[in-house]
């Protein structure tokens, strides 16, 4: 199958380097934005449980989106004008959180959802596209550069962790007295593990919003971020071009682009894992920062945690990046599973007390070093299984990454703690399963191919990728 959109003759690799850092650029200032008010919905909506609702609004509608909406915007808006569209959309959200409601901020979450999809696999397929020209320019095997790409980007990406938690910490913790979970009575509420909505119920549920004007200065700083985010993307970026010899395709081909590809061996096998990506977000996003750091120590603390987090996942998705081409992602893989599972053993049996808040810190740290691992390498997987099919394969990725994010969400107000602990870890074990699998089945095909493996330093998977280029 030919690729959709090429790199021009005269691309070299300072030029590729630029787009590159303009992408990176772009993500940093949007998600500074999008990713510390995802972390701040629990605890500064938290009325009736308004913010989770949104959360889960923009996953539940990604999925819907991740079905059609990539293929098709793509196609004719151009992967540089979807960035620009999608980024607007997010600066939307930021604007509603001003006035949150049900009438407000459910419908800016539902735009966000629908922004998403086009979003991620937009950028996805550039820094597929470019990262194989780049390849291809240096000599070196190709998922050994889109590794690189993928890592250098998730730098930038949860880099926006830090930026955006240290802005909302500095901002909320210049209010008036101590918000820690123990005051004014509050200490009746059980934090951890233990903590269980279902049995305090929506009226009683732990709920400390932060000042109003605190939050208005916070969204003015996040909403300048997202709006600067689309027009460095408008200005800086250089578009790409469809491929002359790419077919014509219908909408209806489009469509099913996603779907058919649900029917590939592999893509089911890479299903529990990307569903687990989205589970994992979301219970750090969600679950942690409401239950173990709003409840215990307050909500000015979350930022300054959540920053650890960030730190260690900017460098860990450098560094996972960089050692893929030495380790394999076998080893990758691993050091995540066991990563994860011990934090889960841990949130299972630790009690948080007020006392102990640099748990809390080592916890986010050792959080972000996992998560790096799903990110950078489930993206580099699906660049290099499906190098023909990139926008079917990055819709089927946010698809049900955001099953995970939608489904922990959703439960998040019914289901204790510990309970949602559980469902991680079960969801993990059929990630191994499937993961293990996918090694197995790749390495067969490479062998009858006669082609090495990204292990042995390269991928049969990344053959085709030569003849898919990109354009300003």
């Amino acid at each position: 199958m030919t690729a959709s959109f090429i790199v021009p003759g005269d691309w070299g690799k300072r030029r590729i380097s630029r787009n590159l850092f303009v992408v990176c650029l772009s993500f940093l200032l949007l998600f500074t934005a999008f990713q510390a008010l995802s972390n701040l919905q629990s605890s500064i909506n938290c009325d009736a449980g308004l913010g989770l609702a949104s959360l889960a609004t923009i996953y539940a509608t990604l999925i819907l989106s991740s079905m059609f909406s990539p293929s098709l915007t793509i196609r004719y808006l151009g992967l540089k004008w979807t960035l620009v569209a999608s980024m607007c959309c997010y600066a939307l959200y930021t604007l509603a959180n001003y006035w949150p409601s049900w009438g407000t901020l459910i419908p800016a979450s539902a735009l966000v959802g629908l922004a998403a999809a086009p979003l991620w696999t937009a950028k996805a397929t550039y820094l597929t596209t470019t990262g194989i020209e780049f390849a291809n320019i240096v000599g070196i095997p190709q998922e050994a550069i889109i590794n690189r790409f993928f890592g250098i980007f998730f730098l930038f990406f949860q880099s926006s962790q830090v930026i955006g938690n240290l802005v909302s910490s500095l901002v909320l913790g210049s209010g008036d007295g101590d918000d820690s979970g123990g005051d004014d009575g509050t200490d009746t509420f059980t934090c951890g593990a233990q903590d269980c909505y279902t049995e305090t119920g929506d009226d009683d549920s732990y709920c400390d919003p932060p000042e109003k004007d605190l939050t208005n200065i916070l969204l003015s700083v996040y909403l300048a971020c997202g709006v600067a985010a689309a027009l460095t993307t408008a200005i800086f970026l250089q578009r790409l071009s469809e491929n002359p010899e790419k077919e014509e395709e219908s909408s209806c081909a489009l469509f099913l682009a996603t779907t058919n590809l649900m029917r590939d061996p592999q893509l089911v096998l890479l299903i529990p894992l990307t569903v687990f990506s989205g589970l994992e977000q979301a219970f750090i996003t969600g679950d942690f920062t409401k239950s173990y750091v709003t409840c215990t120590v307050g909500v000015g603390w979350v930022g300054y945690v959540m920053i650890c987090y960030g730190v260690t996942n900017a460098a860990f998705s450098l560094f996972w990046g960089q050692i893929a081409k030495t380790t394999g992602r076998i080893v990758i893989f691993a050091t995540g599973v066991i990563v994860h599972v011990t934090l889960i053993i841990v949130l299972l049996t630790w009690a948080p007390t007020e006392d102990q808040l640099w748990v809390l810190f080592i916890v986010a740290a050792l959080w972000g070093v996992a998560d790096a691992v799903w990110q950078t390498q489930i993206n580099a997987i699906y660049g290099a299984v499906f190098p023909d099919r990139q926008q079917a394969a990055f819709s089927n990725y946010r698809l049900w990454e955001s099953v995970g994010f939608t489904a922990s969400f959703a439960y998040s107000n019914y289901l204790c703690v510990w309970t949602k602990l559980v469902i991680l870890s079960a969801v993990l074990g059929l990630a191994v399963c499937g993961y293990v699998l996918t090694e197995l089945h790749q390495r067969r095909v490479n062998h009858q191919k006669g082609i090495r493996t990204e292990n042995d330093d390269s991928h049969p998977a990344a053959v085709n990728l030569t003849e898919e280029k990109s354009q300003f």
